[in-house]
């Protein structure tokens, strides 16, 4: 087993890793910026190390310095959490290279699974089903280009090759627009990504987000643990996730979640990884694959009760799955609000000091945040600050207990987006499930 980690993150989920080492006995190492020295999961680790001054550039994006965290406390891993490096392949490779153990996937598949032209290739010869499309870059044959437009049918969409995050595309509603918006794309993509490369997909209008959780070892086994849905986003950004995803049969599940598991086995996939998909009339097209853990990971922990952090430490240490998809058994309905410092009307980064923290509780709630009394929110990172996850036996009491830990959580000092997800809680189409990833934006005027 692996004897030290050195955590390469911050927030709740640097404080999320240490737990979960902690369970298993493992000795951990905090970096940190300057701006972060009382983040709490550093006043728990084993040690701590400074990376760096505040700006993410110079301290959790500092490769080198990451590195001799490692050098000088005697670690044996490195877990990049979320963010930040996780899916940097380059990184990868100078852990690995430097002989240390990287809690995540091959540089080379971090490499694949980053290049979306590459990646649905790869998941088109392995029978996941993908967005119609050009099946490749688009090239300077622009008359073939008008042509693949036509066939696929209005509105298309143009999105860059090396891009993510809702970065790097641009929706075509008409043939006299098309070619100009390619060109924009990719000088935004050379600019944004250093790849200038694009490629076209038929446009769904109204889609959900839907996603497939994964866990491959290095031992050629590989499982599904059930799908997310994630369609309440603003600006592409989640906002709130649940599993299972509403309205998702289990035959459905099954033959998606079994071509994910066969995808991971057919290019030798090891660790946690999750397939996004957009849902529309009954249908999944794959879009991309994150190559690491997510955010809304604790809703899948509650319905499967697999702890996603424990596995990934296992898989990197050479250890098989823990689990066989037999064993897998979805239980109840979980659902997860993000808590941002940011202001509920205009969203706006709210950074400063917490006066007063009152974390909610009670029957299934979960907290995953690093808050406390007196903690000051810096403002370079990202406004998250916590994660709310209530479970249920129904999807029903699963969204009650939420809105009873919304109006119970209490804090002061700084402005969250409390109020929104309170909001969303009471909202009569998300009550019903299977709103498409447009609705809040829609809802908020946006």
């Amino acid at each position: 087993m692996i004897e030290k980690i050195v955590i390469a993150n911050r927030g709740e989920i640097a404080l999320r890793i240490l737990r979960a080492c902690r369970e298993m006995g493992i000795k951990t190492v905090a970096v940190h910026s300057d701006a972060d020295r009382d983040l709490k999961h550093v006043r728990l680790a084993d040690e701590s190390v400074c990376i760096g001054p505040a700006a993410s550039a110079d301290s959790y994006l500092n490769v080198p310095a990451l590195i001799s965290a490692a050098e000088v406390t005697d670690a044996t891993a490195i877990h990049p959490g979320y963010g930040f490096l996780s899916e940097n392949a380059d990184f990868a490779e100078r852990v690995e290279d430097s002989g240390f153990i990287f809690i995540g996937p091959t540089a080379d598949l971090i490499r694949m699974m980053g290049d979306k032209i590459t990646a649905i290739e790869a998941m088109k010869a392995a029978g996941v089903p993908t967005v119609p499309g050009s099946n490749g870059p688009l090239d300077d044959d622009k008359e073939r280009t008008v042509k693949m437009a036509r066939e696929i049918g209005y509105p298309v969409i143009i999105k860059a090759a090396g891009g993510g995050g809702g970065r790097g595309m641009r929706v075509v509603h008409s043939e006299a627009a098309l070619l100009n918006a390619i060109s924009l794309t990719q000088a935004e993509a050379g600019a944004a990504f250093g790849n200038p490369v694009v490629y076209m997909e038929k446009f769904l209008e109204n889609p959900r987000h839907v996603e497939f959780q994964v866990l491959a070892d290095t031992h050629g086994n590989a499982i599904h643990l059930g799908e997310r849905d994630c369609s309440m986003q603003r600006r592409h950004q989640k906002v709130v996730e649940e599993a299972p995803a509403p309205g998702i049969t289990a035959e459905q599940r099954q033959r998606i979640g079994e071509r994910c598991a066969a995808a991971c086995r057919e290019i030798g996939y090891r660790g946690a990884g999750t397939f996004e998909f957009l849902y529309e009339n009954g249908e999944f097209y794959f879009i991309e694959m994150n190559t690491r853990l997510q955010v809304e990971h604790p809703v899948t922990e509650m319905t499967t009760g697999v702890d996603l952090v424990k596995e990934q430490i296992r898989i990197a240490a050479g250890e098989p799955l823990s689990y066989k998809q037999k064993d897998i058994q979805l239980r109840g309905h979980a659902i997860e609000c993000r808590i941002n410092a940011e202001n509920p009307d205009n969203f706006m980064p709210c950074p400063g000091t917490i006066e007063q923290v009152h974390l909610a509780g009670g029957p299934g709630i979960r907290i995953d945040s690093h808050i406390y009394n007196g903690y000051k929110v810096p403002p370079y990172y990202d406004s998250m600050i916590g994660k709310i996850i209530a479970h249920g036996e129904t999807r029903d009491c699963a969204m009650a207990r939420m809105r009873t830990a919304l109006s119970e959580m209490v804090i002061d000092g700084i402005q969250t987006n409390i109020p929104l997800q309170a909001r969303i809680m009471h909202d009569a189409a998300f009550a019903a499930g299977g709103v498409n990833i447009h609705y809040l934006e829609k809802k908020l005027g946006l």
